[in-house]
């Protein structure tokens, strides 16, 4: 490979390391083109596969600052750059090499952090994120509609204790400010009493002294 091939390379290498979420190195000696192709469509859109060359992809892997790869780029390389989920990718990657024992998985990295084989396998154990989202999502709506049920109850019970305070408010003022017919009466004298306490006029004649001797 010409040298300006080589370093461009190299860039498209380190390129891919850096925008990847996850790198999982692995060994494809024996497998045919067409099982290539099987395990790249079994990857969906998580993780592309790419044969790489040992020297270059060493060199990229240090520009990126993911060293780690040093030791195990031996033999028949291929890496799998995980851009989606990493859980998903590990699965694909799991899943082929049962059916495909050629296909060895040799470690990898994930967030810049290095993975041994077996540490691949468990992360394919694990649920994926749409998975454990929409758990998440389950577990938020249950408590939520329990909340909405603990604050509805005593708004509704105290929207009835004040719309029976209000009546009871309104009955009683109605009660005190508007005495009864009977309670006026009483409470007006009457015309008959009102009558004998004036003086008569013969009685206040009588009272009065005479003008003759």
């Amino acid at each position: 490979m010409a040298r300006p091939d080589k370093a461009a390379a190299v860039a498209e290498l380190t390129e891919q390391f850096r925008s990847s979420g996850a790198a999982v190195l692995t060994e494809y000696r024996g497998l045919t083109v067409a099982q290539l192709k099987e395990l790249r469509r079994s990857l969906g859109g998580h993780a592309s596969y790419a044969v790489v060359k040992n020297t270059l992809t060493k060199i990229a892997a240090r520009q990126a600052g993911v060293p780690q790869f040093d030791d195990m780029l031996e033999g028949p390389s291929a890496i799998a750059f995980v851009t989606g989920d990493p859980v998903e990718a590990a699965k694909g990657l799991r899943d082929f090499a049962k059916a495909h024992p050629l296909l060895v998985i040799k470690g990898g990295i994930l967030d810049g952090k290095p993975l041994s084989a077996e540490e691949i396998r468990k992360l394919a154990d694990l649920e994926s994120r749409e998975v454990l989202l929409a758990r998440l999502a389950g577990a938020m709506k249950a408590p939520l509609q329990g909340a909405v049920s603990l604050f509805a109850a005593p708004l509704a019970q105290a929207a009835r204790a004040f719309d029976a305070l209000r009546v009871k408010v309104e009955a009683t003022g109605e009660g005190s400010t508007a005495p009864s017919t009977e309670a006026a009466a009483a409470a007006e004298p009457s015309t008959e009493a009102a009558a004998a306490a004036e003086p008569s006029t013969e009685a206040a004649a009588a009272a009065e002294p005479t003008t003759e001797g």
